[in-house]
């Protein structure tokens, strides 16, 4: 298959095989998310060695890993015994690079790096060796790669040794935006309509290699049966495996997406230590930085509220359906999911899903309004009935424009036109009279909407609402 999307990301590793420099490029991203494939189809003409790393292997297995990988790449340079240490195997790299006659510009790629650096081994440092003393003054490109994100930060990306500051460019690779997730089913295939589509994204989220087991011929229901809640269903272990793949004890990290999990709305810093029991300091912003960095929870600054009130959401969608319907007291028996995806309480879940879903697609949102160029910042507000306003709203999403206007975001995911009834209409009000009075804001308010089939045609529309946009947007 080819590439789906990824349009920045291959704009910028091409980039670099068309200049002179030296390039260390580490590309990061949580498990299953197309990082090899990536790096293996874009450099696929250029790259001149790979190794892949031995999951728990000791030094000599990955030593004897090396050399079987010389011999696949360099077949004349019929290396017959390991190389005693990593010092020694970078150098025999350097020589059998050095011996190509290509115009090409190589690329040497090495993958899942966590797993090569083992604890005194050394590799580390012989790799910062040759990249300062040899790597770095060649026409070439060397590409680190790891899922452990937390590990890659550590000692790749902010590493103190030295690969300070050495690395050309980092790729934070995440899912696939929706635009990318129907482009790659209909790659398969699998034509959907885009209302199918979001349902099948709310549990699965935009994670290539889930997408992959989607079968053609079956609803977003049937799939999702069959990969989440069938005996050996693809995806019913998967986060048991997931967080600890990709962080070093992963405990807390999974105790933060398990209290945000609770909220649909968002937890503030103080709450999220709360419910963990988690201690405040470096070690926990440090958490929330590698969960944000790696795609599962988005962060929110309330307009016009200090930092503290900063809210955190879950916005993963695999970690958020896996926790409110695959364990605990929700936990279904695998046949029974056909008849609870037609129930009132997924459809609500689904409501709360779908707001985060379009937290995420915000730029195709500023698109559809035609801001796209405008300074934006995207917000949410909580308002408590008070004397400057004597009644209580909450907004999930706004944005705040630098044009003088800001938009008040109502999302609703319906397998219909949503109505906008005489009780709903008031609440609106209160939004858009409330923000005005409490922030003092002398900025138009506008209401917008982004609902599955549009908003129907009533007064209280007419009254209301500036912006009535379809899901389509969000594949734009």
């Amino acid at each position: 298959m080819k590439i789906i999307g990824r349009i920045d990301e291959k704009k910028t590793m091409q980039a670099m095989v068309n200049d002179n420099k030296a390039h260390l490029l580490a590309i990061i991203g949580r498990r299953r998310v197309g990082k090899t494939f990536l790096i293996r189809e874009v450099y696929k003409d250029e790259k001149v060695f790979e190794m892949t790393g031995l999951k728990d292997a000791n030094l000599h297995d990955q030593l004897m890993n090396f050399t079987l990988q010389m011999n696949l790449y360099f077949p004349n340079a019929k290396i017959d015994a390991k190389p005693e240490s990593w010092l020694v195997a970078f150098n025999t790299l350097s020589q059998a690079i050095a011996s190509l006659k290509t115009k090409d510009k190589p690329v040497v790629f090495l993958d899942e790096l966590p797993w090569i650096a083992s604890k005194r081994s050394g590799f580390m440092e012989a790799l910062a060796h040759w990249w300062n003393n040899w790597a770095s003054q060649q026409n070439i490109i060397v590409v680190v790669c790891g899922s452990a994100a937390s590990w890659m930060l550590q000692h790749v990306v902010n590493a103190k040794g030295g690969l300070h500051n050495r690395i050309t460019k980092l790729i934070s690779l995440m899912p696939f935006t929706l635009q990318e997730t129907e482009a790659f089913l209909k790659a398969k295939n699998i034509n959907l309509s885009q209302y199918q589509i979001i349902k099948l994204y709310l549990s699965l989220g935009g994670i290539p290699h889930y997408l992959d087991q989607v079968e053609k011929g079956k609803s977003a229901a049937q799939n999702i049966n069959d990969l989440c809640f069938k005996k050996d269903g693809f995806l019913t272990t998967e986060f048991e495996n997931l967080y600890p793949a990709l962080f070093d004890n992963a405990g807390s990290h999974i105790k933060i997406v398990k209290a945000l999990a609770s909220k649909a709305s968002g937890l503030n810093r103080q709450t999220i230590l709360k419910l963990t029991k988690l201690s405040d300091g470096g070690y926990f912003t440090n958490i929330l930085n590698e969960l944000e960095a790696s795609g599962f929870i988005s962060t929110f600054e309330p307009l016009e509220k200090s930092k503290k009130d900063t809210l955190f959401r879950l916005t993963d969608e695999y970690s958020l359906f896996y926790l409110s319907f695959m364990v605990g007291r929700n936990k279904l028996n695998k046949s029974d999911w056909l008849r609870v995806s037609e129930t009132q309480q997924y459809k609500i879940w689904c409501g709360y899903a779908f707001e985060n879903l379009c937290i995420k697609h915000i730029d195709s949102i500023k698109n559809a309004l035609g801001i796209l160029g405008v300074e934006t910042n995207v917000n949410s507000f909580l308002h408590r009935k008070d004397t400057n306003y004597e009644k209580g709203f909450q907004i999930d999403m706004l944005i705040d424009r630098k044009d003088n206007i800001i938009n008040i975001c109502e999302m609703k995911f319906y397998a219909d036109e949503f109505s906008i009834t005489k009780d709903y209409a008031q609440k609106l009000r209160t939004k858009r009279e409330g923000l005005k009075a409490v922030t003092k804001s002398k900025k138009m308010v506008h209401i917008t909407f982004v609902t599955s089939y549009g908003v129907l045609e009533n007064t209280h529309k007419m009254d209301l609402v500036e912006n009535d946009f379809t899901i389509g947007v969000l594949f734009g």
